[in-house]
């Protein structure tokens, strides 16, 4: 780590001289002060902690918030250097001839041929993969596209740095652009000034689709190829290789709670990624059009490019004629000079243009075997097939757009369409057998006026048109958040059927994704799914989409429903079951992982994640949600992003390998499984939603207030207008714990489960599944991770504010924290959280001082704001600067 600790200590110095220079000796002062009575207070040097107490409490809001701002900036830089560090770990591992990385692609494909998979295995294999991460808007998410540039820009530098042949001069100039970069990030406002819209969140994700992923795919194939080639020999170099990943969105098509997005957005949403990939491909043709300059005089041209050439000159007359003559003689100049006008008619809807796709990757095709076939392999096939990659990849369409909705909000739509005022309230099977009944008899009842009814069908009208325009792969699949029952699935065919978007051969044509979020819900999930494909109006329209099922399952409700530990063996269950309904049915199931950031919403390390789950419930295609400061982790520098595909790619290959092959965890683990979820579950319920004091000492010891105040998001804090934990969106309730410390949501309960668990079944057995069972070890590795994260002591700080009230559930709080972090050590048999993984442990350990001050202050604030009755502007200020800088210091908060 010799390499991070330089560059830490580098950019530290860099952001000490650009606050002493732009906020003065003042400013250094405040903030040399905290960070040392920080560091002095974690190593408990006597009276630090005092020391440190009293100088935040000292601060008008404006130093306060300037102090915080000091820190962000810090671990802003910081962060970067951590993502450099990775590519830098990376490099010096491939350098060091010790085989392949662990976790990586090349380490994935020699264990498939380790097991026996033979090339013509692979090859089928290959051909089943569909993985396709979704990126969604993240309510606590505040970086601007303005910034993540810079962040870019820095890091871009810092890598420039490794270089070992720079000399002086030029190290002292990179250093000068870091310094621009830095300064640049002190004067920008890091918080927009007023609720971020959707076009905003559209604007931020489009950054890492194309500024980002459109870049390194092509590295990503190439790598893939020559992967491929050294584990299954050379002979196979030069294969087809099929498309493996593409990419969706939810930003401008999720409606479920966001008054902001209606059909106008999914309109415009898919507008702006059709014209930015277009440009993006016309960009790059002209860049083709300047390397290929072969003349039909030196190199022979294939017959098949000479007759593309021939029927666009007649579908391209003046685009022909703008063409320079001396350029007429070179055939690839020619065909990618039409293709160029293809591609700029496309983007203006004029005669002429791709009526998809397809024909533009055609027409790459046609260039690329001309070049294999008359000696162009080092002519510029390089090129060509980087384009060709992105083209296979990306389409006409960059992301597939997924549409959200509410199931609530479609049965009241249904009932004002039916003229039913007490549909909402009647019982789930009545609705399902009057939906049924007209979906039978084709006859829609007529047209009722209803602001609401309109808004909604205007959605469906909206996908088909869109489809229409922008190719079938731009709208993906029609998801029905807190779905209970089969009527809520029938409500998306009635009400597509009902706004006319059906094909021609009378199949609503639209993947229909219900998704389970409760725990409740997860566990009906199979027999809502076996009643269905029990119903032969639903598997008329499977056979219409080839027999494939999508089914999303949430992590983040679950969790807030019944705990982390009983949640994630809900999920699991529920997914093995899921297959078994499936597989006896015939149908292709595609599960859907609603994941977010933070552990207790399904975040942590997604490779160990895929090979732990069920047996069969991976099977070539994996879906998964992406969203806030994870989406900048995973995706925010290139060589991160395509070791991140990498591993992804990676896990789900060996998973689909395995699902042919018999689970051989013994079943006994399964009991112990059973119980652990059942007392974690009622640890969790009895504190969270049966303790009287619980929601006081909620609202009082978190930010929640000041969260659901800030101009982040576009959509509301709450899924639904009632107030209570019930209805509160899972990413605020998990961003106010994180913020707090206690990060109540990633851990409660296991204390009290793995407890339970070694009374029932004995410590020898937990201890057992621990070691070798992949998901109790997987969930305990993610927990491990949070509780080291969480600090009981700065969260007494913000009990406090909860008065008399919150003691008592403070003290529940602390003491199932001591209980869970004893016995994990205890079943490990380890001294410290995270000895397992010393470099994160380290890397924490380095990162708590710098947070405990701007933590502190955040509790100092929240008193002085709360008893000005929330209404110090100057205050709230200062207090979004501390809930932006510990999610730069925490990283993974919502």
């Amino acid at each position: 780590d010799a390499g991070l600790r330089n560059d830490v200590r580098f950019l530290g110095a860099l952001v000490g001289e650009v606050l002493e220079e732009q906020g003065g000796s003042h400013l250094f002062n405040i903030v040399e002060s905290a960070r040392v009575a920080a560091i002095q207070r974690r190593e408990e040097e006597p009276g630090a902690g005092s020391t440190l107490s009293r100088l935040v409490s000292s601060l008008d809001a404006h130093d306060a918030g300037e102090l915080v701002r000091a820190f962000s900036i810090y671990f802003q830089v910081v962060n970067l250097a951590e993502k450099i560090h990775r590519i830098r770990r990376s490099r010096d591992y491939l350098l060091s001839g010790a085989g392949p990385q662990p976790g990586g692609l090349e380490d994935a494909l020699r264990k498939l041929a380790h097991d026996g998979l033979n090339w013509e295995d692979l090859q089928n294999l290959l051909a089943t993969l569909c993985i396709e991460p979704v990126f969604t808007a993240h309510p606590t998410e505040a970086t601007r596209r303005t910034i993540l540039e810079k962040h870019l820009r820095i890091a871009q530098r810092l890598g420039d740095r490794l270089n070992p042949s720079l000399v002086p001069r030029e190290d002292r100039a990179i250093v000068e652009r870091i310094r621009m970069e830095i300064t640049s990030l002190w004067q920008t406002e890091e918080h927009p000034s007023s609720r971020r819209t959707v076009s905003n969140e559209l604007e931020h994700v489009l950054f890492y689709i194309t500024d980002i992923l459109y870049q390194i795919i092509p590295a990503f194939y190439e790598t893939f190829e020559e992967t491929l080639a050294q584990v299954y020999g050379d002979g196979i170099r030069d294969i087809d290789m099929p498309s493996v990943i593409r990419f969706s969105s939810w930003v401008g098509g999720d409606m479920d709670g966001n008054p902001n997005v209606s059909h106008e957005t999914i309109q415009h949403t898919l507008s702006q990624h059709r014209t930015l990939i277009l440009q993006n491909y016309r960009q790059e043709v002209r860049v083709l059009y300047r390397q290929l300059s072969q003349s039909r005089s030196r190199v022979a041209i294939g017959d098949d490019v000479m007759a593309r050439i021939g029927m666009y000159q007649k579908m391209l007359p003046d685009g022909f004629a703008a063409l320079p003559v001396r350029h007429q003689n070179m055939p690839y100049r020619v065909l990618l000079h039409l293709m160029h006008g293809r591609l700029d008619a496309t983007e203006r809807d004029l005669p002429g243009q791709y009526e998809s796709a397809e024909p533009f990757v055609d027409d790459l095709n046609c260039i690329v075997n001309s070049l294999k076939a008359n000696k162009g392999v080092h002519a510029g096939l390089f090129s060509v097939r980087r384009l060709l990659y992105r083209a296979r990849t990306f389409g006409f369409h960059l992301a597939s757009l997924d549409v959200r909705q509410d199931a609530l909000t479609h049965r009241q739509v249904i009932g004002r369409l039916l003229g039913e005022d007490a549909w909402v309230d009647m019982p789930a099977e009545k609705r399902a057998d009057r939906l049924l009944s007209i979906l039978r008899s084709g006859v829609l009842p007529t047209e009722v006026e209803d602001v609401d009814a309109t808004r909604t069908l205007s959605v469906f009208q909206s996908i088909g048109v869109c489809r229409q325009r922008f190719g079938m792969e731009a709208v993906g699949p029609y998801i029905m958040s807190m779905t209970q029952d089969v009527d809520d699935v029938y409500s998306v065919l009635f009400l597509a059927r009902w706004a006319g978007l059906v094909a021609q051969d009378g199949s609503v044509p639209l993947d229909v994704a219900p998704l389970f979020e409760t725990v409740a819900d997860l566990n009906r999930a199979p027999q809502i799914m076996k009643k269905l494909l029990s119903c032969e109006v639903y598997r008329a329209h499977l056979k219409a989409r080839n027999n494939r099922q999508i089914v999303m399952i949430g992590y983040s409700d679950s969790n807030k429903d019944c705990g982390i530990v009983s949640a994630r063996w809900a999920l699991q269950k529920t997914s093995a079951d899921l297959v078994q309904v499936m597989t006896s049915e015939g149908v292709n199931l595609t599960i859907f992982h609603g994941r977010g950031g933070t552990v207790s919403r399904g975040g942590g390390k997604l490779e160990r994640a895929i090979l732990s789950a069920p047996r069969g419930t991976v099977r070539g295609r994996f879906r998964v949600t992406e969203q806030g400061e994870i989406i900048n982790a995973k995706y925010g520098l290139r060589g991160i992003a395509v070791h991140e595909l990498e591993q992804m790619v990676g896990a789900v290959m060996q998973a689909t390998a395995l699902s042919s092959k018999p689970d051989e965890r013994p079943s006994a683990w399964q009991p112990v499984m059973e119980t652990m979820a059942q007392a974690s579950r009622q640890a969790y319920r009895t504190l969270v939603y049966e303790n009287p004091d619980f929601f006081h000492y909620f609202r009082h010891a978190t930010p929640i207030d000041v969260i659901e105040r800030m101009q982040i998001g576009s959509r509301p804090a709450s899924r639904r207008s009632q107030m209570g934990i019930e209805n509160l969106r899972a990413i605020p309730w998990v961003f106010a714990w994180t913020q707090s410390r206690q990060i109540l949501p990633g851990w409660y309960g296991l204390g009290a489960g793995l407890a339970f668990a070694v009374e029932t079944h004995g410590r020898n057995r937990v201890a057992e599944m621990v070691r070798n069972d992949p998901f109790l070890r997987s969930l305990l590795e993610d927990l491990e991770m949070v509780l080291a994260k969480t600090d009981m002591d700065i969260g007494a700080y913000y009990a406090e504010l909860a008065g008399e009230r919150g003691a008592s559930v403070f003290a529940h709080i602390r003491e199932e924290y001591a209980r869970a972090v004893g016995l994990v050590l205890k079943l490990k048999d380890n001294d410290q959280l995270l000895d397992d993984d010393p470099t994160l442990q380290r890397a924490l350990r380095l990162r708590n001082p710098y947070v405990d001050p701007m933590s502190l202050l955040q509790v100092d604030l929240l008193r002085r704001w709360r008893a000005s009755n929330r209404e110090d502007d100057d205050v709230f200020a200062a207090l979004l600067a501390t809930v932006n800088g510990i999610a730069e210091g925490l990283q993974n908060t919502g």
